[in-house]
């Protein structure tokens, strides 16, 4: 599934980024890389979410939300 249909309270698993080089690059540094878990604090319109990543949050797009693929997994919070 994509991240942009992930529900919130709901904790997920990346599965691939599929964003240009320098984006991808950028949100790895921020820690979001394969197999790592997110969770989903908030929505805000069509596709933007407010996501918990590593202990912080990050507001995401939807032409960044669409383009990350997730599975259900990890712990709810």
């Amino acid at each position: 599934m994509l991240l942009k249909d992930a529900r919130i309270g709901q904790t997920y698993i990346v599965e691939n980024i599929n964003l240009p080089f320098a984006l991808e690059r950028r949100l790895e540094a921020l820690g979001m890389t394969k197999q790592t878990p997110i969770s989903i604090v908030n929505r805000k319109g069509k596709g933007i979410l407010i996501i918990k990543l590593r202990g912080t949050r990050f507001a995401l797009g939807y032409n960044i939300t669409r383009s990350i693929k997730v599975k259900a997994g990890g712990m709810n919070e």
